[in-house]
């Protein structure tokens, strides 16, 4: 199976979580121009990456998102399969997480302990929550207007991105498809149904 199609597949499997632009991405492809050839983003910034998804799925009874690799598979899918806008929004995210962990803790995202950074994305989150929110509200249709069409779907928000790369890197990496899920290579004859065992994690794809 092609890394492309285990991510289309894992992508379904985790159908809301996923955006529809992600989604498009993948099911498209990557598409590389001239500006591929240049750094996207400086070393610093790609170890903020690694430890966001790291933060994101720690180490537990598996190793987590550093381990796996994640961080370098969000950089390249960042800089060589989103738009112009997309990636903008990344890079302003990450300096906002470098801001916020220097005005609550004097150091940078990358600097700070596993529970300050947990902090600090919840400060992401509420905010994204709150302006998410502000966004639905400014869509509701006037009462005088009712038949006002339905705005398009928004492109996801930095954590949102970050969250839902992190997930598909992890899953689709040999640490996540064999310790975190139940990998099984040769499936044998094709089942339908099979009933899991308790506490079992669920199937590799």
């Amino acid at each position: 199976m092609h890394r492309r199609e285990a991510l289309r597949n894992v992508a379904l499997l985790l159908g809301g979580a996923i955006s529809v632009t992600t989604l498009g991405v993948i099911s498209q492809g990557c598409t590389t121009t001239e500006k591929s050839n240049g750094a996207l983003f400086s070393p610093e910034q790609e170890s903020t990456i690694t430890e966001l998804a790291d933060t994101i799925i720690p180490t537990t009874r598996t190793p987590g998102a550093k381990a796996a690799g994640v961080g370098p598979f969000i950089a390249m899918m960042v800089k060589e399969c989103y738009p112009d806008n997309i990636q903008k929004t990344f890079l302003e995210g990450l300096n906002d997480l470098d801001k916020r962990a220097g005005s609550k803790f004097s150091n940078s995202f990358v600097s700070i302990t596993p529970e300050q950074r947990i902090i600090v994305l919840g400060e992401v989150v509420e905010d994204a929550k709150k302006k998410k929110e502000k966004e639905k509200d400014k869509e509701k249709p006037q009462t005088s207007r009712p038949s006002q069409a339905p705005s398009a779907k928004k492109d996801p928000g930095f954590f949102q991105l970050a969250k839902e790369l992190t997930m598909l890197g992890y899953f689709t990496s040999e640490i996540g498809a064999k310790q975190a899920l139940t990998y099984l290579p040769v499936p044998g004859r094709y089942e339908s149904c099979v009933d899991m065992k308790p506490g079992q994690t669920a199937w590799a794809l």
